[in-house]
């Protein structure tokens, strides 16, 4: 079992390799209650990543395993750090997860191996049921546009599917 100084040394030290903001880490022993992720070790020496805001718990995951412990801290720490970067790396004509979904399963790879792989499954199996859409982006201004000169939602609707098809 790892003090909770331990752990939040170890994930500083993780962090540090992929440069992560330290406003994306998780808070130790003293929730914010704000949705920040806290890392608690309770007595039998279990860990557990604790989601809550304003006094409501959201997300409770309890583990043995140091290992998967730091997953879940850094699943969430690089997700947030693909989004900003794709944000500023934007490709208007490609879904943006084409994006934010490499850069994640990258920085994990830093990390762990085992995480980029672990992550690269879940983004496979998100796509499952939710296939990259390179138009959606494209569709979503035209939207806009169609909607600023009045025009009805099932026209509107019509005319972005017609102009930028789903593939």
């Amino acid at each position: 079992m790892k003090t909770i100084t331990k752990i939040q040394n170890l994930a500083k030290e993780l962090a540090r390799r992929i440069k992560a903001p330290t406003n994306l880490m998780p808070t130790f022993s003293s929730p914010i209650g704000d949705a920040t992720p806290n890392i608690e070790v309770d007595n039998s020496g279990l860990y557990h990543f604790v989601i809550s805001e304003r006094g409501t718990e959201y997300e409770r995951k309890i583990t043995s395993d140091l290992n998967d412990l730091m997953y879940w801290i850094f699943s969430g720490v690089t997700f947030s750090m693909a989004c900003d970067y794709e944000l500023k790396n934007r490709i208007e004509d490609k879904d943006s997860r084409r994006i934010m979904f490499a850069k994640q399963e990258e920085l994990l790879g830093i990390l762990n191996k085992d995480w980029e792989e672990k992550e690269r499954k879940e983004h496979e199996s998100i796509l499952i049921n939710n296939p990259f859409d390179d138009l959606a982006g494209l569709r979503a201004s035209y939207f806009g546009e169609l909607r600023a000169k009045g025009i009805s939602e099932s026209e509107i609707k019509k005319l972005a599917y017609e102009k930028y098809p789903e593939k």
